[in-house]
């Protein structure tokens, strides 16, 4: 039957999560757990249909809205429910989201009988870097772990000096029909006795256990560009799964391709707004009522000098022109936009007690803008 789990925790994601965040949590999901990178683990199998569940739900913006409005009862009975993942063959669902899987994201490993080459599966892995990184560009070494061709059996999976039998069920095809309500239709899913590899090993090998594949470290270096956002990806080609029929003997076939998911940490001092950068810089009760000119620290090269004018008041914004980050496509920089913090002094010397005691008897509050309006609106509230 169906999962009961709800499918916004079964991805990941929040509720107010788009389509492209939906798609990026299943898919990243779905290579996690998918059963040829998990021989034999039930469990994983598990995670991958429901995954493969919530992602048709939500991923359809009739059935999300009335998921969210009455739960999995809403979809029952009703149409919406859609396919039972619990009973179908990995591949089957793999064929099912071909915009996911089949030409961009995810390969999947296309067998006889479809169009193109097979392609082996996509991987993701991700790699952090500061915002000053993201100022200038950067190279990071990425560590991932890959199933690749079994070098014992060069794939096949069999033991050395053994081969793989046709499978008797489906006589070497790796499909097989089924027939519902009486022979009225027809469906033809993967194998259940061979997986849909149209092959069974009687001996299988040692070092992989029969897979064909084994899983191996790897380790290689990938440019960051400059102005690259949080979570947009790298694609290394070339660098995902191989196949899961056996290339290594001349079989055709590609690899799939490595995804580097960035992460740009927060910053102390800056935050981000698209290319621009955003700065609270603290000044003096002086500099905002005389004016000044201040050192403006920036992510990358020399500081700023920004000219404070007379009279700026606390949460003035200013902007200096091209030192924020570079667009990731023109290269052009954002700006730096600075909004000032007029501190007040915790502790004053004699003198400086002095002084500003004598320039509050030459204050006349009644001229002050913001004060007048104050004082204006308790008078309309209060009377007076």
């Amino acid at each position: 039957m169906p999962t009961t789990r709800d499918y916004y925790e079964i991805l990941s994601i929040d509720k107010a999560a788009d389509a492209e965040e939906i798609k990026r949590a299943y898919r990243r999901l779905a290579m996690k757990y998918h059963p040829d990178r998990n021989p034999g683990d039930a469990d994983a199998e598990t995670r991958f249909k429901e995954a493969a569940e919530a992602y048709e739900v939500l991923s359809d913006p009739a059935r999300r809205q009335r998921y969210d409005q009455f739960g999995h009862e809403g979809l029952r009975g009703s149409g919406a429910a859609g396919h039972d993942f619990s009973r179908m063959d990995v591949s089957d669902i793999f064929s099912m989201f071909q915009d996911i899987f089949g030409g961009g994201f995810g390969g999947g490993g296309r067998r006889g009988g479809a169009r193109g080459p097979a392609r082996g599966y996509d991987l993701e892995t991700e790699v952090s870097i500061s915002l000053g990184q993201v100022a200038k560009g950067s190279e990071h070494d990425v560590e991932f772990t890959r199933m690749d061709v079994c070098e014992k059996c060069a794939g096949s999976g069999a033991k050395p000096g053994s081969k793989p039998e046709p499978c008797r069920t489906c006589g070497g095809q790796g499909k097989v029909q089924q027939t519902g309500l009486g022979g009225m239709f027809r469906m033809v899913t993967a194998c259940p006795a061979c997986k849909g590899r149209g092959q069974t090993i009687r001996d299988v090998c040692e070092a992989c256990r029969g897979a064909g594949r084994v899983g191996k470290q790897r380790k290689l270096g990938v440019k960051i560009p400059p102005g690259i956002r949080d979570g947009q990806a790298i694609r290394v080609p070339g660098e995902g799964e191989p196949p899961t029929q056996d290339v290594s003997s001349g079989g055709e076939g590609t690899r799939g391709d490595l995804h580097v998911v960035v992460r740009v940490q927060d910053h102390e001092v800056f935050a981000r707004d698209g290319d621009h950068l955003l700065l609270e810089m603290p000044i003096s009760f002086t500099q905002a009522a005389l004016g000044a000119e201040v050192s403006v620290p920036v992510i990358t090269g020399e500081p700023a000098t920004l000219r404070v004018p007379r009279g700026t008041q606390h949460g003035a914004v200013f902007r200096i022109s091209g030192r924020g980050l570079p667009n990731l496509r023109s290269g052009k920089p954002g700006d730096l936009i600075v909004g000032v913090k007029v501190e007040m002094p915790h502790r004053l010397s004699a003198r400086q007690e002095r002084l500003l005691r004598e320039f509050a008897e030459t204050e006349d509050e009644r001229v002050l803008p913001e004060t007048k309006g104050f004082l204006k609106r308790m008078k309309d509230i209060f009377g007076g």
